[in-house]
């Protein structure tokens, strides 16, 4: 309740802040008379040809445009507390981290071209407000501490002429990207309200420049002001006969400007400057990155009124942060699977229909970040008014959108919380689901297949598979979780063969629990039906806990996730790894021996999602084939942190695709493109993706699509 009751007043800081700031500024104009100016040798005397009344109406207009910013600001700051409580306990030092990241564009720079242009406009404007403030510094000094003379206002009025000309040259490059530019992402956003916004910083900076060359201009051109080559250059060209008059209309012009600049500053998309760097302060979680969040235990919850979002006000408060941090650059869009194959899902579009419906149903309602025609404002705040179902299941919770946005907004979470309510408040989800929830429900797995073939797997293995049991429960060090694709899917059947062989071969401690393994339930938290996840999980956890299970291998990263990640949630922790993790650890360890294939051939592998983007395992599966003989393994354009979903995450494994380009023809169309002869995959479902894509384009007799077990067992040494 103390949380809840501070996030509520949190507008009420930021008007208490912009209150402080405007009276601040009235500080500093009375400041500025505790001392006379002085005499001032090669330097710049503060207010040069400015009238005092003119000088009056400077301070007045500042104090009064910083406070209706910080207040405009506030009213953005309601919104966010009208989240719900959401607890981030996390060290300070990792939140800095995030900060200094924003502030010092080192997640924007991660793009190139975009990076130096956003950092030009960014380091030039932070160079003139620098120049700003130590002019105002200056300006408050006794005459005898006056230091803006000499070799230091020469080095001074260089160092900002260089900033202007980084400053005006990067906002050029930014207007040349939107009317000359051919990236889609920035094309289909750049409206109206980008020309006005660029206009007004570029008409800031060349306002400063003129009003320089105006003082220089009313100076007499004294020599130097030559350091201030840039206004000296434009002072000598233009035919100015009255440079008084000049001066000072192009001062006030200046000074307008910066007070437009102050009130947009809210209003407009140039919010980012601020609410970005917050963002990214506020954004680690104690959650790790793979796990969805918690909403408690709905099987011990006595009256629940609803899950998931629905409205506003349903979303936590830093979910409605995230809205206003958006720069609407469009990278989450220029990743996203489901986007580039032609799905009804942009994530950016998602980010900011869900931002129009908090900034339109506040009180009072602020300026949405891109504006939108008069006919698609909304009316309630209920999300559904601005996004349809067909949006959020076209997802793959492949999480690059997450991955790529330089500001940290997390756009899975929303969609999956709203897929929450879609599911198990409105019932409103593809028809294959429900197919798969039923089989999940009454079979325990989305195959629908008997619990008592959970063990046909082994039939044919050379050696006994142990299982777990009260009476041996102590005797193995670790749980093999086959998995439901391990187990019933005739693919992957032959993977959990391998996997099983090896660690025979290895020596590995391990048991199974066969027919009292059920589906981890991945599945159907991703499609948010968060019932039968948790009666899944808490089977599997009571059965784990009961059978003393500390230690887990897993073939399939959804369940990896899963029980890694997501089982804490409900009183399951235990310490798991992948099959390829520790694969490698035994190849290096010496513990299983690598030969070298008899026919060399090329290999190219497939980063699963759940492996990596949610886990940050990219390593382990290439190590394991790096260490074979005679294989070249050559990566796709898309790989590591940039790879390209198989399309079967967030629950699509289940689901028909019948809008746009399948997403597994795309990625294999890709590996195709590499030459390779066979394609390394780390999960089950990658390979019936991958193995289904390969044989549609028609190479399934020329590109072997195998799990990296497999691929290992088969390159062992020779006894």
């Amino acid at each position: 309740m103390i949380n809840q009751k501070k996030q509520k007043q949190v507008n009420d800081y930021v008007l208490l802040f912009s209150a402080g700031s405007a009276v601040g500024t009235l500080f500093l104009w009375a400041a500025s008379y505790i001392f006379p100016e002085g005499d001032i040798v090669e330097g710049r005397r503060v207010f040069e040809n400015i009238p005092k009344y003119l000088q009056y109406g400077f301070y007045l207009l500042s104090a009064s445009s910083v406070f209706i910013s910080g207040y405009l600001f506030s009213l953005r700051a309601k919104n966010w507390a009208r989240g719900t409580s959401e607890k981030r306990k996390t060290s300070l030092t990792s939140k800095i981290k995030n900060f200094f990241d924003g502030i010092l564009m080192r997640t924007v720079l991660r793009f190139r071209a975009a990076g130096l242009m956003h950092s030009m406009i960014y380091v030039g404007f932070l160079g003139l407000f620098a120049g700003t403030i130590t002019l105002e510094i200056h300006h408050l000094m006794p005459p005898s501490l006056k230091f803006l003379q000499g070799t230091t206002y020469f080095i001074y009025s260089f160092s900002l002429e260089i900033a202007s000309l980084i400053y005006l040259f990067g906002i050029a490059w930014a207007l040349f990207r939107r009317i000359f530019g051919t990236e889609f992402r920035i094309k289909t956003k750049t409206k109206m309200d980008d020309y006005l916004t660029l206009g007004l910083l570029a008409f800031m900076g060349l306002s400063g420049l003129t009003t320089e060359a105006g003082r220089i201009i009313v100076e007499g051109f004294p020599e130097y002001e030559k350091w201030s080559f840039v206004g000296y250059f434009i002072a000598d060209i233009l035919p100015i006969e009255n440079g008084v008059l000049f001066h000072r209309t192009s001062w006030i012009l200046h000074v307008i400007s910066f007070f437009v600049f102050l009130i947009s500053l809210p209003q407009s998309k140039l919010r980012h400057i601020i609410t970005s760097p917050v963002n990214m302060f506020l954004s680690p979680k104690d959650r790790p990155k793979g796990a969805m969040k918690d909403i408690g235990n709905l099987l011990e919850a006595d009256d629940i009124d609803s899950v998931g979002v629905e409205v506003i006000e349903n979303f936590s408060w830093k979910q409605l942060v995230d809205l206003d941090a958006c720069t609407v650059c469009g990278r989450c869009t220029s990743v996203c699977p489901a986007n580039l194959t032609g799905k009804p899902l942009d994530p950016r579009e998602i980010i900011l229909k869900v931002g129009q419906v908090m900034s339109e149903s506040g009180s009072p309602p602020v300026p949405a970040t891109v504006s939108t025609p008069i006919d698609l404002h909304v009316k309630t705040s209920n999300v559904f008014e601005r996004i349809t179902a067909e949006e959020l299941w076209a997802c793959t919770s492949c999480r690059a959108c997450d991955e790529v946005c330089p500001v940290n907004i997390e756009i899975l979470d929303k969609i999956l919380d709203m897929r929450r309510h879609l599911a198990l408040m409105a019932s409103d989800f593809p028809s294959e689901l429900g197919k798969a929830y039923v089989a999940m429900e009454n079979s325990s797995n989305p195959w629908g297949a008997s619990q008592n073939d959970r063990m046909k797997w082994s039939e044919g293995l050379e050696f006994d598979v142990p299982m777990l049991e009260d009476e041996n429960k102590e005797d193995f060090e670790y749980l093999y979780w086959v998995g439901c694709a391990g187990a019933f899917d005739d693919r992957n059947v032959p993977v959990t063969k391998a996997v099983a062989t090896l660690l025979k071969r290895a020596g590995v401690s391990y048991a199974v629990l066969g027919p009292k393994e059920v589906c981890t339930g991945d599945s159907a938290r991703r499609t948010g039906n968060e019932f039968v996840f948790q009666q899944l999980a808490i089977q599997n956890i009571e059965n784990m806990n009961n059978l003393n299970v500390q230690k887990i291998i897993t073939q399939c990263p959804h369940c990896f996730n899963t029980i890694a990640n997501e089982y804490p949630q409900l009183g399951g922790n235990f310490e798991v790894i992948h099959h390829s993790q520790l694969l490698t650890e035994l190849v290096q360890s010496g513990k299983i021996e690598v030969g070298t294939s008899e026919d060399p051939y090329v290999i190219t592998y497939h980063d699963s999602c759940y492996l990596g983007r949610h886990n940050d395992i990219y390593t382990a599966p290439r190590e394991i084939l790096g260490s074979i003989g005679g294989i070249e393994v050559r990566e796709m354009k898309r790989q590591g942190t940039n790879s390209f979903c198989c399309g079967a995450g967030g629950g699509r494994m289940w689901m028909e695709e019948s809008t746009g380009k399948k997403v597994n023809i795309e990625r294999s169309e890709e590996a195709i493109e590499t030459g390779a002869d066979e394609v390394a995959v780390a999960c089950p479902f990658c390979y019936i993706m991958m193995d289904d894509g390969v044989k549609e384009l028609g190479r399934g007799e020329s590109i072997k699509v195998r799990d990296v077990s497999l691929i290992l067992l088969d390159n062992l040494k020779k006894d």
